[in-house]
């Protein structure tokens, strides 16, 4: 049945060239800057390929907006966060305008959004994350219920625990609405979940699990990093109130590129963040002696904006909404299908299993790979055969197609070079790197 959704075998590299003949993304891919056309990157849902607008987009706005307007630029920079906010809201979060800011980091705006939530439920002092959480969740929260004396319980569902934790059985990390019920009572502030999990890619109930948490009277902040770009969040649809996410991954935003907040407006006057910046100021510019919270979503905004940083994000997402998030999302669940069925013919026989629900609609746009020899396997790809994955403990290999920088025969000969590889055995004397990165 599973090859019933290709126009061929899939184990045949023509598959993968009649695949991209017929994807209706494919001119995308000719927008991006390839340094190495040999290369097989599979790697996109940690870092994006550059666009090639961006190139342009950056100059232009160093040499003909900062080097040229200087100060007087701020008369039309200053509100950007708002304008760039809406436009990541309407390519990817499926949502209107007036809720999202482009701004600070991913951690900075979860912290805020955190805090926030729980501040506003003064009479609940519990609070929720999972262990298979990516890590600044779970250090953030952590920090927070430390500094606050509240009740952590960490839902553990990969075997690593933490503070509070309590074991819950799942398959590939995928939580769903049932599993949590039994945790949410009414002494619950706050649950932070994933959107798509950063490890084993694993897609939440996300519409049915934020019915569940604001039934019990909590508030649901999802974190869309591995998501946002990739599969259609459908805020709306879904009911989500709180959410942030990184722009440099599926958003093809650049390294270090500004993050986003989301507080949907019924939520924006009873929320307040504890970082009280001016950009938040309601007359900011009369620079006075007390804080008074702007009005909408300009009150969750801390601090002077990366304009530069904003323009990467503006680039790449006006890419994104010409392409339609509902085409990028097809194009993920195929190409992860094709991933796993190459999995499945090749990759078994050497030891090699799925950690990724196989159901498309449970997945985002990566897949993981376990093998007790993950590490160096993912170091010898790199290294011996020119495909970049990435490596995560204690055992897997993550594997993306980022829908448009990506074809299905790059996904093809990157797993045709793993197979090689492991056949070859030639992972096993590769010398291991200084840097910790991974």
């Amino acid at each position: 049945m599973t090859q019933d959704l290709f126009p061929g075998d899939p184990t045949l590299r023509s598959t993968a060239q009649a695949l991209d003949a017929s994807d209706p993304l494919a001119s995308f891919r000719a927008e991006f800057y390839h340094s190495d056309p040999q290369q097989c990157y599979l790697d996109g849902n940690s870092l994006g390929k550059l666009p090639l607008a961006t190139m342009e987009a950056v100059s232009k706005f160093v040499t003909e907006e900062w080097g040229s307007q200087l100060v007087g630029g701020w008369s039309h920079w200053i509100d950007q966060p708002q304008v760039a906010g809406d436009l990541l809201a309407t390519a990817t979060l499926g949502t209107g305008p007036g809720q999202t800011l482009v701004c600070d980091t991913t951690s900075v705006n979860l912290y805020q959004l955190a805090l926030a939530a729980i501040d506003a439920l003064p009479e609940r002092s519990t609070v929720i994350i999972d262990s298979a959480n990516f890590p600044t969740d779970r250090y953030i929260l952590q920090g927070i219920a430390k500094a606050r004396g509240l009740t952590l319980i960490t839902l553990d569902t990969d075997g690593s625990g933490g503070p509070g934790a309590l074991s819950l059985e799942v398959e590939d990390e995928r939580i769903t609405a049932a599993d949590i019920a039994a945790y949410l009572s009414d002494d619950v502030a706050l649950v932070i979940l994933q959107a798509i999990n950063y490890r084993s890619g694993a897609r939440p109930e996300l519409g049915a699990i934020t019915a569940a948490v604001k039934k019990a009277g909590a508030y649901m902040l999802w974190d869309c990093s591995h998501a946002g770009g990739v599969i259609d969040l459908d805020f709306d649809g879904n009911g989500i109130d709180l959410a942030v996410g990184c722009t440099y991954k599926y958003g093809n935003s650049g390294p270090g590129s500004p993050a986003w907040l989301f507080v949907r407006t019924a939520l924006q006057k009873k929320l307040q963040v504890p970082i009280q910046g001016w950009f938040a100021q309601g007359e900011q510019f009369e620079m006075g002696p007390d804080f008074e919270k702007a009005s909408g979503i300009r009150g969750f905004q801390t601090a002077t904006p990366s304009i530069v940083g904003i323009r990467a994000v503006e680039t790449s997402y006006e890419m994104i909404e010409r392409a339609g998030i509902g085409r990028i999302e097809a194009k993920a669940a195929l190409g992860t299908q094709l991933m796993i069925a190459l999995v499945d013919a090749w990759l078994a026989p050497f030891g090699v299993t799925l950690g990724t629900p196989r159901q498309p609609d449970h997945r985002g746009g990566h897949i993981i790979i376990r093998h007790p020899d993950a590490a160096s396997i993912a170091l010898a790809l790199r290294k011996l055969v020119n495909v970049v994955p990435d490596y995560r403990q204690p055992d897997a290999i993550r594997l993306a197609i980022s829908p448009l920088p990506t074809s299905y025969t790059e996904v093809w000969d990157g797993f045709d070079r793993l197979r090689g590889l492991l056949a070859s055995g030639d992972y096993h004397g590769v010398e291991p790197e200084s840097s910790r990165v991974t």
